[in-house]
């Protein structure tokens, strides 16, 4: 047997579109985090490279003033403080310039007397306390952040040597030695520039870039699983509850489904078993899950199971499972093995249907078809019957007056126009049974109609010792059938009953009114010896009576009156106790 197999998607799948909708969503957020995470660092690194270069610079004007206050500095003094203070790590070089951009002062001497900051308004930086920055490269190539502002070595009175109680020193006494003649106004004025080297920071700060990267890396990967996460757990969500939907579709449909359903697993016991099952079998679910078939199920069944067993594809049977010592119940059985994606076996499937009536109806339509070729049959021998007997019946009716004074021969006619006129009528009963029957409904009241015809056999029924009830329904008045054929059928019925009563009994007629189905259902019983169960099946077959002068057709015509009214008649009779027949007439119900 040839299978396609599918590959089925987890359910943890992840479309993708959710990754590059995350991936659009968080991308430009942790991008935006990084950058200003690196824009916050540089912004600290400036600051703290700011405020090193400003302790250095009031650390060398603390310095300086130190010195001048305590002795007579010259320019050769503040040089080699500058000298020395250059020294410390970091720190790429200390110069002091004039107004003019005249290098006062170098860590490296060689540059005293060149121009510095051509680009910049040293006259303004001069003659503020500001502190100023920038970025800027050495001859080496070497990057160095400067940090530049007013110089002021010297403010308010000195304590040195030879500066005398009260003698004040102006700021540009200290360079003197080493100025050009100029503007006084501008000698007074200097710059001190600081040079921080940036190689550590640099470096540092590369680190921190990297780390900053990382980190946004390590929270992108965080965010993207975090959303990634949650639509798995509403992927699992929503998978659960359409799995809980599912299943209770599929539990709810296997239990009521109106076939019987028997689930057998791999260590043959019984699954699933719904309410089909049991209500045919009259085994209950409880005792039957988890259970083997031994034991449980009918020995067809287990029959059945064991052929299954070793077939490829379905089976489809036709059995009788044995429910009890007196119930047998014919069944349609249906199985087939169940098997994984992978060809695994999962084990057996087993559905079944009860075909009572199913063979109801079989045995109707054959009963059916075989009326139909009686009756035609009957028509055709009636047709060629009935003219002999006319001919006989004149012959007997010629020799009955002939012989009228002998009255041997005269009885002799006599009882040969009697035969002819009983097979002229079975004749014409024959005829009844075989042509179509035409049914005239008319609006009748069935109360009515009942009571007369018991008023018809009282006279017959008290010969007999035979008590007639009649039971009515209040809500049942008019109702469309034809009368003539319902009483047909009744007084046929009633005088089958009595003659059945030989030594008296109870004869009762009912009806009622069912309105779930627009329908009325007469029901006729008697105290009689009942029917045998053998000779029910036949009992409105044509020309079958147990009576030794019955003709046959009697219940065979009652039975096809009620057919023509679309109508439908049952028989229950126990041997010794009675019979009980149930007429069911439908849309009978006037409105």
């Amino acid at each position: 047997m040839n299978r396609n197999h599918q590959k089925k998607k987890p359910w943890l799948w992840v479309p993708p579109w959710v990754v590059i909708g995350a991936v659009l969503v968080l991308a430009p957020i942790f991008f935006f985090l990084t950058v200003d995470s690196i824009n916050r660092q540089k912004g600290n690194t400036i600051a703290l490279l700011k405020e090193k270069g400003a302790a250095l610079i009031r650390s060398f004007e603390a310095g300086a003033r130190t010195g001048m206050m305590g002795m007579r500095w010259g320019g050769a003094q503040v040089q080699r403080l500058l000298s020395e203070t250059a020294q410390q790590k970091d720190i790429a070089y200390i110069l002091v310039t004039d107004a003019a951009g005249t290098i006062l002062a170098d860590s490296d001497p060689g540059n005293i007397g060149n121009p510095y900051g051509k680009h910049l308004d040293l006259k303004q930086i001069s003659q503020s306390h500001s502190l100023h920055w920038r970025e800027v490269y050495t001859g080496d190539g070497k990057k160095v952040f400067e940090v530049f502002r007013q110089f002021v070595p010297m403010r308010g009175r000195s304590g040195g040597h030879g500066a005398g109680r009260g003698s004040k020193m102006r700021s540009g006494d200290w360079c003197r030695g080493h100025m050009n003649p100029g503007n006084a106004s501008d000698r007074g004025s200097q710059v001190i520039f600081v040079g921080l080297d940036m190689t550590s920071v640099e470096d540092a700060a590369g680190e921190d870039i990297r780390h900053s990267i990382f980190l946004g890396f390590i929270f992108l990967l965080i965010g993207f699983a975090g959303i990634v996460t949650l639509f798995m757990a509403q992927a699992y969500r929503s998978a659960r509850t359409s799995f809980s939907r599912v299943k209770a579709f599929s539990d709810n449909l296997v239990e009521n489904m109106p076939m019987g359903l028997i689930a057998i697993d791999q260590e043959e016991r019984i699954a699933s078993f719904n309410q089909t099952a049991e209500f045919m079998l009259g085994i209950s679910g409880h005792e039957a899950l988890g259970k083997g078939l031994p034991g449980i199920l009918p020995r067809s069944f287990q029959d059945f199971f064991e052929g299954l067993k070793w077939e490829s594809g379905p089976i489809n049977r036709e059995l009788k499972a044995s429910l009890d010592h007196e119930r047998t119940l014919p069944l349609e059985v249906i199985g087939t093995a169940l098997t994984g994606e992978d060809g695994a076996p999962l084990g057996w499937v087993i559905l079944f249907r009860d075909l009572t009536e199913i063979q109801h109806l079989k045995r109707e339509v054959a009963r059916s078809q075989r009326l139909a070729s009686i009756g035609r049959l009957a028509a055709g021998v009636a047709h060629e019957i009935r003219n002999p007997l006319s001919s006989i019946k004149g012959f007997a009716t010629y020799f009955k007056e002939r012989y009228r004074d002998t009255p041997k021969d005269h009885q002799t006619a006599e009882i040969m126009i009697q035969e002819v006129e009983r097979l002229n009528r079975v004749i014409g009963q024959l005829l009844e049974f075989a042509r179509p029957m035409s049914i005239q409904r008319k609006a009748t009241q069935l109360g009515d109609l009942i009571r007369h015809s018991l008023k018809m056999v009282e006279g017959d029924a008290k010969q007999k010792g035979v008590t007639l009830d009649m039971e009515s329904d209040p809500h049942v008045e008019t109702v469309q059938i034809d009368p003539d054929r319902i009483k047909q059928v009744l007084l046929n019925l009633y005088l089958n009953a009595m003659e059945a009563m030989e030594e008296g009994g109870n004869l009762s007629v009912a009806f009622l009114g069912m309105p779930t189905n627009h329908s009325i259902q007469i029901t006729v019983s008697d105290t009689g010896p009942g029917i045998k169960p053998e000779d029910l099946p036949n009992l409105f077959d044509p020309y079958f009576t147990t009576k030794p002068s019955g003709t046959g057709l009697g219940l065979a015509i009652v039975h096809k009156i009620i057919e023509s009214h679309e109508g439908e008649i049952q028989v229950e009779s126990l041997v010794g106790e009675g019979t009980t027949i149930t007429m069911v007439i439908p849309h009978a119900l006037e409105d």
